[in-house]
């Protein structure tokens, strides 16, 4: 599975900015892409995951009720749609694919390139 993250860019706090994550290979109902972010000193933190059937959603605490992920199947794309954003969301955000329904990093096998989002106050 290859992952191709874009999307990212400078936003001032209290705007929006919608990522994506586009998927080639090797897919199924069972796979879940997640979202990850990574911030400058920071460890890499859970954002949030959907499954590729869409029936299964799930939001880290620091961003539920501010980000909705989503999935077009016949683009084969996952979004992260990102509303209220704020300066502490600025990172480094990834999406990965994991065979199964998880929020821990290890359990993910691939990863996209990041992509940055700056959050100005």
């Amino acid at each position: 599975v290859q992952l191709q993250a874009s999307g990212g860019g400078l936003v001032q706090a209290g705007g929006s900015l919608r990522l994506a994550c586009t998927a080639s290979g090797r897919t199924s109902s069972d796979f879940v892409v997640g979202w990850f972010r990574q911030a400058p000193g920071k460890e890499r933190e859970f954002v949030a995951f959907i499954t590729w059937s869409g029936s299964n959603t799930y939001y880290g605490d620091s961003v539920k009720g501010r980000f909705t992920v989503s999935r077009d199947k016949a683009e084969n794309t996952v979004y992260l749609q990102m509303n209220s954003l704020k300066p502490e969301d600025t990172a480094v955000y990834y999406c990965a694919a994991a065979p199964h329904i998880a929020t821990a990093i290890r359990i993910y096998d691939y990863w996209g390139q990041g992509t940055q989002v700056t959050v100005s106050s």
